[in-house]
């Protein structure tokens, strides 16, 4: 029998297993978007003729090449931080054992976490891949959407004021962990762990 490679490292023990899924390059949503996507471009050109259709394809394709450098740096930063972060310490603080533990640190990571989507989802697809829980990833990402630093001083306070966005603050600090409590009850339903032997013994 031959031995395990040393250099590929051992799976924590209270990582937790992911479903076995494959990903498609084209599923239901691919299909629905195109159709839809076909049946606006008929529309337009009966409207405008072929002049409306190239004009809004141009303004897209100009729109696409701005946004495609941040999506392309948002995957290699999920990548880059998949391979840095070390798996053992994110599934001891952020895994399935960590409880209320874990989606403490979850919400106040997403608090902090600077940037948009191209960020964030990259950030939180990784936590997945090195041992991190769904719910204290998605008690990160709420936290993100509801209380993120970045939009509240860029945007919140100057438009509507210190005093709304604190209480607005406030207000949405526990929503993070009840959500990520409520994701972790239902993953562990849907997804139950595999007995082990020591179980069947």
């Amino acid at each position: 029998m031959s031995e395990p490679s040393p250099k590929d490292p051992a799976p924590a023990e209270d990582a937790e297993p992911r479903p076995g899924r494959v990903r498609k390059p084209i599923g239901w949503s691919t299909i629905i978007i195109a159709v839809l996507v076909a049946v606006s471009a008929g529309l337009v050109w009966r409207r405008d003729g072929t002049d409306g259709v190239l004009d809004i394809l141009t303004h897209d394709l100009w729109l696409f090449s701005g946004i495609l450098p941040r999506v392309l740096a948002g995957c290699l930063l999920g990548a880059l931080i998949s391979e840095i972060l070390p798996h053992e310490k994110v599934s001891r603080s952020l895994g399935p054992k960590s409880g209320l533990k874990g989606l403490l640190i979850g919400t106040a990571f997403g608090a902090i976490l600077p940037g948009g989507p191209f960020t964030a989802y990259p950030v939180a697809s990784a936590l997945l891949a090195v041992g991190a829980d769904f719910g204290a990833t998605i008690a990160m990402v709420v936290s993100w959407t509801l209380i993120g630093y970045g939009r509240a001083v860029a945007w919140e306070i100057p438009i509507m004021g210190t005093d709304f966005t604190l209480w607005r603050i406030l207000i949405s600090l526990p929503l993070p962990v009840l959500a990520g409590a409520l994701g972790r009850f239902v993953y562990v339903r849907m997804y139950p762990k595999p007995a082990s032997k020591d179980d069947e013994t």
